[in-house]
């Protein structure tokens, strides 16, 4: 049973290299493309962990011994470490938080902070994805602050050139 807990506790251990030394393990094997994480950190701890908690489990609690906790750890360390290939891979994937761009500014409503004299900038408080930016503007006409704006144009990722709203 010591084998086994030593298995469990030295993938416990990994795991948590895991957090300090992520990649290294995928820097080593980064020639073999078959294995595409599959040799990363944390699925050899999650393997290791596994095999060795439930082959203790199983040694502690049956009359099977040593062969027959290997039997059953080995295809629980197998499936966790499965789980956590596939965690990993869809970590990676997840695209949802894009990031807002130049483009996305065009068409937003806004208003005046600082007023925008006809031949300079000013600053305009807009919402992108929720979160209010605020931006130098610049607009062919005077406007004062408190006006209400439409973004027509981005001129870079901290400029644009607005209008005024007509009611």
């Amino acid at each position: 049973m010591t084998w086994f807990l030593g298995l469990g506790i030295t993938g416990v251990v990994l795991l948590a290299l895991s957090f300090l030394l992520d990649g290294v393990m995928e820097g080593l094997f980064d020639g073999v493309a078959v294995l595409d994480g599959l040799l990363s950190l944390p699925v050899i701890a999650g393997f290791l962990s596994m095999l060795g908690f439930s082959g203790a489990v199983v040694l502690e609690t049956s009359e099977l011994g040593t062969v027959g906790a290997t039997l059953i750890g080995v295809p629980a360390g197998v499936a966790t470490g499965w789980f956590a290939y596939r965690l990993g891979r869809a970590l990676v994937r997840d695209s949802s938080g894009a990031a807002p761009r130049d483009v996305d500014l065009i068409g937003l409503p806004g208003s005046v902070v600082t007023p925008i004299p006809a031949d300079g900038y000013g600053e305009v408080l807009v919402r992108l994805a929720g979160q209010p930016v605020k931006l130098s503007a610049k607009s062919p006409a005077p406007l004062a602050r408190g006006a209400e704006v439409w973004v027509e144009q981005a001129l870079s990722q901290s400029a644009v050139s607005v209008r005024p709203v007509e009611r």
